[in-house]
């Protein structure tokens, strides 16, 4: 829900629902009762005729309503209090010094166990795999500034070199020395064809899939994977390539169709989470960005979110044509929005037959 198109009718609807996903959007009072309650609130309804609605507690209490005792509206929401406590968790990780699970749930007041259950629920990571994407991502910014790669190792919070180089690969899905070189060791194959879209490209690195792009033009498509790699050896690929990667044009065609070939996902700890959430979304399906957001446990990021899904490299695979507006406009598309437009209705269509 968003609270700024919601009307009072829509509001009343949550509340008849009790919907906890309307909590935080705003508030409702009784005035037989004077009193204000969360829209998730378990006591018996009010008739309609009596019920106000205000957009926090503060304005309830202001207008004269005191907070029920049942569903407390004036604090923090328990979910909301959760995810707070896993947001000073992700702040402690972002530190240099080395921060243990113990640490992580005696400040949140939890045990070990829940900790790390609860953090892996609003992250879809681990505390310790949260830490090493974090130490990645400053790791690229480090690599460019520092004058040796052991320099920017240790400004990136890795304990010692000999550790990140364990992890190198699966961080940067290069080593740390091509990535400072832009990348110039590695090789991407591509193979160029049509698709129920336009043209398509498919790359793909020693690692996987690692990008799948939309175009009118082969010119468009090659300009736009040589901006995604600038310094790689770009080729493109042979038959038995081309037929390989077949599958990809046919996925693209047909969500029915089978798709196993591995991916090489490339990008920071927020956007790996964003685009997992992404698959999560069921064909025939759209959700909001901020209900994407809130999915990941980051209620406020509506516009980090939809930065990831416009930083998406793998069309469909990653289906970022499924977020929409919160009044349910298509919004932008990283391959134009008739695309989108058309990759909705097909899917529409296919749930309805």
């Amino acid at each position: 829900m968003n609270n700024a198109i919601l009307t009072d009718e829509q509001r009343w609807q949550a509340v008849l629902a009790r919907s906890p996903q309307a909590d935080g959007q705003f508030v409702f009072a009784v005035l037989t009762t004077g009193i204000f309650c969360r829209p998730s609130c378990t006591a018996r309804h009010a008739l309609r005729q009596n019920v106000r609605f205000y957009p926090d507690a503060q304005s309830a209490v202001a207008a004269g309503f005191r907070p029920c005792k049942r569903c407390r509206p004036d604090t923090l929401h328990p979910q909301q209090q959760r995810l707070d406590k896993i947001a000073a968790a992700c702040r402690l990780l972002e530190q240099d010094a080395p921060v243990t699970l113990a640490r992580l749930a005696e400040q949140a007041a939890m045990s070990p166990y829940h900790f790390h259950r609860l953090f892996k629920s609003a992250t879809g990571m681990t505390p310790k795999a949260w830490q090493q994407a974090f130490r990645a991502r400053r790791l690229r910014a480090t690599l460019a500034q520092s004058d040796t790669v052991t320099d920017a190792v240790l400004a990136a919070g890795f304990p010692d070199s000999s550790t990140y180089y364990r992890h190198a690969d699966a961080s940067l899905g290069m080593t740390a020395r091509q990535f400072r070189a832009g990348g110039d060791d590695t090789a991407v194959w591509f193979t160029l064809s049509d698709c129920s879209l336009g043209r398509c490209l498919v790359a793909e690195s020693a690692r996987g899939i690692c990008a799948i792009l939309l175009a009118d033009s082969d010119e468009q498509l090659i300009a736009e994977l040589s901006a995604i790699f600038p310094h790689a050896h770009r080729a493109q690929g042979d038959e038995p390539f081309t037929r390989r990667v077949a599958q990809v044009i046919q996925r693209i065609d047909n969500t029915d169709s089978p798709f196993s070939l591995p991916l090489d996902l490339r990008g920071t700890a927020f956007q790996l989470q964003v685009w997992q959430a992404l698959r999560e979304i069921p064909v025939g399906e759209t959700v909001s960005y901020q209900t994407l957001a809130q999915k990941i446990g980051k209620p406020r990021a509506v516009r980090a979110v939809a930065s990831a899904c416009a930083a998406n490299k793998l069309a469909i695979i990653i289906p970022c044509h499924r977020v929409v507006r919160g009044d349910g406009a298509l919004s932008g598309y990283r391959w134009g929005a008739a695309r989108k437009a058309q990759l909705l209705q097909r899917e529409e269509n296919k749930e309805e037959t």
